[in-house]
C-alpha cells in the first residue's frame, strides 16, 4: 500500500518514519477512511461506541506496537505518535479508546505489573480479546489525585477489599477489566489493582448528556467492598509516583491526538473552502478564509514539531514530566484555537455534523481537559522553570 504524506504535515515530519512504519500508517489510514469516517458521525450523534472496531484495530497492530511482548516489528515513539495522530484526524473518540486500552491500561500493566502479570494480561489486551479501563479519577478527586484519592484498599489475608467510587472512566461500560487505583489504609500509599468487571460489588453506570467525545463510554464506577486477590494487585505499584509514571507515558500521546484533532478540523475546512461558492467564487479564494487556514496550519506545524521532539526524547530515555506536560498543554491549547478557526471558516455550516468540523470542535474540549488540565500541566512546567512548586 502506497504511503502518501499528509498535506497538513507541512514540514514533512513523516519523513522521519522508517519504511515499515510508513507502510503501517498507510494501512491504518486506508482502514480509517474506508470503515470509520463514513459511519462515525452517526455513532457520535447516538453517543454509542462502535465496538466492532476493536478487533480490526487489534489486527492492524494499533493495540500492540508499544510493548515488547506484542509489537509486530521494532518501532519508534514518533511512529506511535503518528498512529495516535492518524486515529484522531478521523475521530478523537476512537483515538481515546485506543489511548485508554493501549496507553493507560496496558501501560499500567507494563510499568507496574509483575512479569507474570505482563505475560498474562498484555497479549490479551493487545489482541482485543479483553477491553480495559483505567480507574483513577473520582467524583471529588481529579487534579489532586496524588493526595485526594478517597477509594480505599484494605488487606484481608490474601485478598484486598476495595471501597469507593470513580468517575469519567473511559471504556468502563463495556470493559472486561478495570485498573483501579486505591489508597492502602495501612500505609496511606496509592496502589493499583486489576479488577475483573464481573466481580461482585463492582458496577459501572454510563455518564449521559456529554457534548464532547460522545461515543466514548465514560462511566461512574461504584466499588462496594469489592474483593480481589493479592495476585491481582499490580506488584510494582507502591505509591502515586508509580501511577504518575503511567500518566507521563500517555500524556504525550494525548498531545499527538490533539494535533490529529486539529488536522481533522483543518482538512475539513480546506475541503469546504474548495467547494463552497459565495460571491461567484469558492470561499478558498477569499483573503480572510486563507488567513484562517494559514493560522490553522501554523498551529498544527508548531505542535507537530513539539510532539515529535518529545517522542524522540522518550526513545532516548530523556523525557521527563515537564516535557510531556508542556507538549500536552501547548498542543491542546493550539488545538482549541485551530478547531474554532476551522469551524469559523464554514460559517453556519460549521455547526453541522455533515461537514465534520463541528465534531472536532466539540471533541477538542475533552482532550483539552483530560490527562492533566492545561493549568496543572502549566504548574508542572512552572515548577521546573522556577524551582518552586506552586501547587496548592
Amino acid at each position: 500500500m502506497t504511503f502518501e504524506p499528509l498535506a497538513s504535515d507541512f514540514y514533512s515530519y513523516e519523513s522521519l518514519l522508517g519504511a515499515r512504519e510508513r507502510a503501517a500508517i498507510a494501512e491504518l489510514r486506508a482502514w480509517l477512511e474506508a470503515e470509520v469516517r463514513p459511519v462515525i458521525n452517526g455513532y457520535w450523534e447516538r453517543a454509542e461506541f462502535p465496538t466492532q472496531f476493536v478487533k480490526p484495530l487489534a489486527d492492524l497492530g494499533v493495540l500492540s506496537y508499544a510493548w515488547d511482548e506484542t509489537a509486530p516489528f521494532e518501532n519508534s515513539a514518533v511512529f506511535r505518535g503518528f498512529v495516535a495522530l492518524e486515529l484522531a484526524r478521523v475521530d478523537a473518540s476512537v483515538a481515546t479508546f485506543v489511548g485508554v486500552q493501549n496507553g493507560l491500561v496496558t501501560g499500567a500493566l507494563s510499568l507496574c505489573g509483575s512479569d507474570e502479570q505482563r505475560a498474562e494480561w498484555i497479549p490479551r489486551l493487545a489482541s482485543g480479546e479483553l477491553v480495559g479501563a483505567f480507574g483513577l479519577t473520582e467524583p471529588l478527586s481529579g487534579s489532586d489525585s496524588a493526595q485526594g484519592l478517597r477509594t480505599t484498599a484494605t488487606r484481608d489475608g490474601d485478598e484486598w477489599v476495595l471501597t469507593g467510587a470513580k468517575r469519567w472512566i473511559g471504556n468502563a461500560t463495556f470493559s472486561d477489566i478495570t485498573i483501579i487505583w486505591a489508597k492502602d489504609v495501612e500505609d496511606g500509599q496509592v496502589k493499583g489493582f486489576i479488577v475483573p468487571t464481573s466481580t461482585p460489588g463492582y458496577s459501572a453506570t454510563k455518564i449521559e448528556g456529554k457534548i464532547s467525545l460522545r461515543p466514548v463510554q465514560n462511566a461512574d464506577i461504584t466499588l462496594d467492598h469489592v474483593r480481589v486477590p493479592e495476585s491481582l494487585r499490580l506488584q510494582r505499584a507502591n505509591s502515586f509516583r508509580d501511577t504518575a509514571s503511567v500518566l507521563r507515558l500517555t500524556r504525550a500521546e494525548v498531545a499527538w491526538a490533539a494535533v490529529g484533532t486539529s488536522i481533522g478540523a483543518y482538512e475539513a475546512a480546506v475541503r469546504y473552502a474548495g467547494e463552497r461558492v459565495q460571491f461567484g467564487r469558492t470561499i478558498g479564494s477569499h483573503q480572510l478564509i486563507q488567513d484562517l487556514l494559514v493560522k490553522c496550519l501554523g498551529n498544527i506545524t508548531a505542535s507537530i514539531g513539539m510532539v515529535v521532539r518529545v517522542s524522540e526524547m522518550l526513545d532516548a530515555g530523556e523525557q521527563r514530566d515537564e516535557h510531556s506536560a508542556l507538549a500536552k498543554a501547548y498542543a491542546t491549547s493550539r488545538m482549541r484555537e485551530t478547531v474554532a478557526w476551522a469551524r469559523e471558516a464554514m460559517g453556519g455550516n460549521g455547526i453541522v455534523l455533515e461537514h465534520e468540523a463541528a465534531r472536532f470542535f466539540a471533541d477538542a474540549e475533552a482532550l483539552y481537559s483530560y490527562e492533566g488540565t492545561r493549568e496543572m500541566n502549566t504548574l508542572i512546567v512552572g515548577r521546573k522553570i522556577t524551582g518552586t512548586a506552586a501547587f496548592v
